[in-house]
């Protein structure tokens, strides 16, 4: 099966162009010089000149699909010349994901006489390329390929084309005018002869979805790429041309030899129905990872050997390090590299890492070995300054070694030295752990110090906005009374008593209040700093302090914070200034360290930083919707400057009730390895343990400080794009103020040479950082992968969660300059473009209508179309610009566990499918998740769905009585309020699953089937339609298969 890779049943595996409302011209025509490895010189095919007009032809089977006229900037050079990622376009065609405009909505509406819908639904379901005995194939045709023309008389036909049908048809009804279908709805016929024209089938399953005519609805576009019906016909909706009489007049059977008059052909009228398409007969994102669980889970995965694929992220593993680093530090896109950029190009596949330097070890594996040179310090290659690690091979009797990295040949210093055994290794190889270990820590010399001198311990302040509004919800007590307890708990190294971190406090609204705590006071002192805009911290000695000499004087300035602001009626803020405070405050320390800011308003209050309201709905969909998520220039930017400098990271809590402008106030934690938590609406009952959760969590967590990271690779490639919650001040250094458990970065890697399939690649990335005690260390993980010339091999050991990774952070970087419609063009295009290049070049021969996968990426797609169904993708006025920003923002530091749950949620039956199931059945394990859709919801069930940023529990409207009393403590579903959630569900059966489920434990939701907040709910199941207009998996399959086919013709 790895050779034919994943291949679609039957029912669902036909080309269906007009399936669940997917047009010929959704997307572009096919062949676009857009398909350069994202931005690279384009392949393939080159657009004409914008001003050609193309006669309306499909292309004969085995030539290309004819370019597509004005669709895709004609300037191929300029394209190249810009090593943007995302070249720009001008948008000539409404594409992928738009929300549905109004044209179109009376499309969707059940305008149609029943027949005649019934009629167009089978039609666009069709295998187009099989009619007729002995039928070649043709595929459908491209919307944008037909030009802008009045269809009276025939257009010449081309070289070998058949020529159009004239007639009382239906002007070219094209895959692009079928009225939208449910998948339900769709035929399929293979191979079988023309029938006379009678319907055949069933009519369509349930009402088409309002506004979706087009994909991703939004009116065809007018010029060269869109439909205008010949002058009668201007009457109907634009874009769909009337239909003389009631079937749309006589339908002529095909001429002799044609294949199918025209796309959409009477097709519908042959054969037997078949059988509706089956949801399970497509690939299942639960069913990939319950049979990896199956065949990997509870193993020892050994990193001993080149280039092996890890199990994946969600399964239950154990890893011993003999070699490589774990998979939990490292993970790849691929892990056999193509051997030329010309493969690289071909495939499309991106060359990435995600480097999690810092990511927790279960308590089952051995924790880093620490190595320590004394003065001289880790051992370097002389040329590229790669550290010593298991690829330097060691020659002339120990007395040398060649770099794995760049072939340099280094003395061996004396006092390293070490003999050789008899198959050339050394004879201490297994004492040292960078020599027979994938991932180990130096402690680094003063020379990696600044100004040559060892760094003190870190420091954490806590910064409280003492507002109106934070005062008046609690939140300022609740914050104080936490401290109290969590300050116990400040992270410390191994085997230390108390933790070396100082701490200090600071509050604010207007101006700023720092507090001396100095262990000598009885009481704490205040001291206020109301010139915002030159910031200074008015005391050195006191503010900073050990948490365990100072505890009284703290437990008493927390009791009485609360108190002393209870009276205020201040509700302005800053912002910038307290950033400020705080990099001023390390400065004088000599330390680096972190802020927690607690914050509820956009900061209006005259002073740096201040912010305006610039949400405007009006820009969503437009070209200017990228400017609602760049940051504000100037301060912010500075800052974040200031910050990395200084080490000191920036978590954010945010707890606004409306627009806050978190673009911009969130740039410097997201340039600083921060965190961004985000409350809306805040309220203590409710949302209080929440952020109580993430809060302690967020204290607690391992972390490293004042942090530069550089990836080195062997020759012929090397790492030339970075992502992730960092700041870049060159090409190469990746400067973070503190890296924490969770954080990781995306590394994307280019060939500037061919590799070699024997040496294979390596990648080495070392990670110089401060401990939470103040010592200056290196952390080093390696990771060697296969080269290969053979595809095959690339798709073979391909992983679809790395991959998603990449493409969400690269995405969400792009939309910064670029239309959104763009942007999801582009994932489509490259999607199409990756499955194409495995179908041509690696699976064995097959019908074109089968869709085929590489086995390794044949859930790729759900998660694609997921990523393209996200807020910051989305362009929605109904999502808030703040949570668009927010979620973009998140995702950036996110490692590849984070991002496959987000994009693939687990909804997981606690009571389901038999009314009978007594709530114990919950209790033994979790049960296993099911697919993410809506079908697999039961009226009597009841389901837990998360994905590490929102939970809910779904009840089904018939949940027995009983169960519902057993949990809620209530007689029935009616009865159960918001507020009353909290109580039963923790303290009760439901406690081993929450605790069993993420690390990251976001809030409980209750969901009552058709109650309002169902909708929210409801955009989680990523297999169905989206509410703002995404498609559902099967359609987004579809339009894919065709894309494919589209690339292959």
């Amino acid at each position: 099966m790895s050779q034919q890779g994943y291949v679609a049943t039957p029912p669902y595996s036909q080309a269906q162009p007009g399936m669940g409302g997917y047009q010929g011209g959704f997307g572009t025509g096919p062949a676009q010089p857009l398909y350069g490895h994202y931005g690279g010189p384009p392949q393939a095919f080159n657009a004409p000149p914008t001003g050609m007009m193309k006669s309306p032809v499909s292309s004969a089977p085995g030539m290309p699909p004819p370019p597509a006229s004005s669709q895709y900037n004609p300037n191929v050079q300029q394209n190249g010349a810009h090593p943007q990622r995302y070249p720009a376009q001008p948008a000539a065609s409404a594409t992928y994901g738009q929300p549905p405009q109004s044209p179109y909505n009376s499309m969707a509406s059940p305008g149609l006489p029943p027949a005649q819908q019934q009629l167009t639904n089978q039609m666009s379901a069709m295998n187009l390329g099989n009619f007729a005995p002995g039928s070649m194939q043709s595929p459908p045709l491209p919307a944008s390929s037909v030009a802008q023309q009045h269809f009276q008389t025939p257009p010449p036909p081309a070289m070998g084309q058949p020529q159009m049908l004239q007639g009382p048809q239906s002007p070219l009804m094209s895959p692009q005018m079928s009225p939208p279908q449910s998948p339900q709805a769709s035929m399929s016929v293979t191979n079988q002869p023309m029938a006379s024209p009678q319907m055949a089938g069933p009519p369509m399953a349930g009402p088409p979805m309002a506004g979706m005519g087009r994909p991703f609805p939004g009116a065809p576009p007018p010029g060269p790429g869109g439909f205008q019906p010949p002058g009668p016909g201007a009457a109907g909706p634009q874009g769909y041309p009337q239909q003389p009489g009631q079937f749309g007049g006589h339908m002529m059977g095909p001429q002799p030899g044609m294949p199918g008059a025209f796309p959409g052909a009477p097709a519908a009228m042959s054969g037997p129905p078949q059988k509706k398409l089956d949801p399970d007969s497509i690939p299942s994102t639960t069913q990939v990872i319950e049979d990896d669980q199956v065949k990997k889970g509870g193993q020892v995965f050994s990193t001993n050997i080149r280039g092996q694929v890890p199990p994946l992220v969600t399964t239950d593993f154990t890893v011993q390090d003999q070699g490589n680093a774990s998979p939990r530090f490292v993970r790849c896109t691929t892990y056999s590299l193509p051997c030329t950029a010309d493969l690289a190009k071909q495939c499309q596949v991106p060359l990435a890492s995600i480097i999690k330097p810092f990511a927790s070890l279960p308590k089952n594996e051995t924790p880093l070995y620490v190595v320590n040179h004394g003065e001289t310090g880790p051992i370097r290659c002389n040329r590229c300054k790669a550290y010593m690690c298991p690829y330097m091979q060691f020659i002339d009797g120990g007395r040398r070694y060649q770099c794995g990295f760049c072939n340099c040949v280094n003395e061996v210093p004396v006092f390293y030295f070490q003999h050789l055994d008899h198959m050339g290794r050394r004879v201490d190889f297994y004492e040292r752990p960078e020599l027979s270990l994938g991932s180990y820590e130096f402690v680094a010399t003063l020379d990696y110090c600044k100004n040559n001198k060892p760094p003190n311990p870190p420091a954490y302040i806590f910064m409280i906005d003492v507002s109106y509004n934070n005062i008046k919800s609690g939140l300022v007590k609740l914050i104080c009374d936490e401290l109290k307890t969590l300050l116990e708990k400040l992270p410390r190294e191994e085997g230390a008593e108390s933790s070396a971190i100082k701490v200090g406090f600071v509050t604010y609204n207007k101006v700023l209040h720092f507090y001396n705590v100095k262990s000598a006071l009885a009481q704490p002192q205040m001291m206020v700093v109301s010139d915002t805009a030159e910031m200074f911290v008015p005391l050195l000695d006191g503010f900073l302090v050990n948490y365990q000499d100072s505890r009284a004087v703290i437990y008493n300035l927390l009791d009485q914070i609360p108190d002393m602001f209870a009276d205020t009626n201040e509700s302005e803020t800053v912002f910038a200034p307290v950033i400020q405070a705080g990099v001023e405050a390390f400065k004088a320390a000599e330390c680096s360290g972190k802020l927690f800011i607690f914050h509820s308003s956009m900061p209006t209050a005259e002073a740096p930083g201040k912010l305006k309201n610039r949400d405007d709905k009006k820009l969503v969909n437009t070209e200017k919707e990228k400017t609602l998520f760049q940051p504000q220039k100037g301060v912010y930017e500075q800052l974040s400057k200031d910050c990395v400098a200084q080490g000191c990271c920036v978590d954010l809590f945010l707890f606004p009730s409306q627009y806050v402008d978190l673009a911009t106030m969130a740039d410097v934690p997201s340039h600083t390895g921060g965190s961004i938590y985000k409350y809306n609406n805040f309220q203590v009952e409710t949302d209080g343990e929440h952020f109580l959760r993430d809060l302690r969590k967020d204290v607690q967590k391992s972390i490293g400080f004042d942090a530069i990271m550089r990836v080195r690779t062997s020759t012929g490639f090397r790492a030339t794009d970075f992502f992730g919650a960092i700041h870049m001040n060159n090409t190469t250094d990746v400067e973070i103020a503190a890296v924490d458990c969770d954080k990781a970065v995306t590394v994307e890697y280019k060939h500037d040479d061919t590799l070699n399939e024997e040496t294979g690649a390596f990648i080495q990335c070392a990670l110089l950082y401060t401990t939470v005690n103040g010592q200056r260390r290196l952390r080093i993980h390696n990771l060697s992968l296969n080269c290969s010339s053979q595809l095959l091999e690339l798709y073979k050991s391909c992983e679809t969660d790395s991959l998603i990774n990449f493409f969400a952070k690269s995405a969400y970087r792009a939309i910064l300059n670029q239309p959104l419609k763009n942007v999801r063009e582009i994932l489509v295009n490259q999607t199409a473009h990756m499955l194409a290049c495995y179908r041509k070049n690696c699976a064995s021969p097959s019908a074109a209508s089968q869709l085929i996968l590489p086995d390794a990426m044949k859930v790729f797609p759900v998660y694609m179309n997921s990523l393209m169904k996200t807020a910051p993708l989305m362009g929605s006025t109904e999502l808030s610009t703040d949570d668009r920003a927010h979620q973009r923002l998140s995702v950036m530091g996110m490692g590849v566990e984070d991002t496959q749950l987000l994009l693939y949620p687990r909804l997981i039956p606690l009571v389901g499918n038999k009314p009978s199931t007594k709530w114990t059945s919950a209790v033994a394990a979790v049960p296993a998740p099911v697919r993410c859709s809506e079908e697999r919801l039961d009226d009597s069930g009841m389901f837990l769905l998360e994905n590490g940023h929102s939970m809910f529990l779904w009840l089904g409207q018939a949940s027995p009585p009983d169960l519902i009393q057993g949990i809620f403590n209530l007689p029935s579903l009616a009865h159960l309020q918001g507020h009353m959630v909290r109580v039963h569900l923790t303290a009760l059966k439901l406690q081993h699953i929450y605790n069993a489920s993420m690390y990251q434990k976001p809030k409980l939701q209750i969901v009552r089937q058709r109650d309002k907040p169902e909708i929210q709910f409801r955009q989680f199941l990523v297999e169905d339609k989206s509410l703002h207009g995404g498609a559902s998996y099967m359609d987004f399959l579809c339009y894919v298969h065709r894309e494919i086919r589209q690339l292959l013709t």
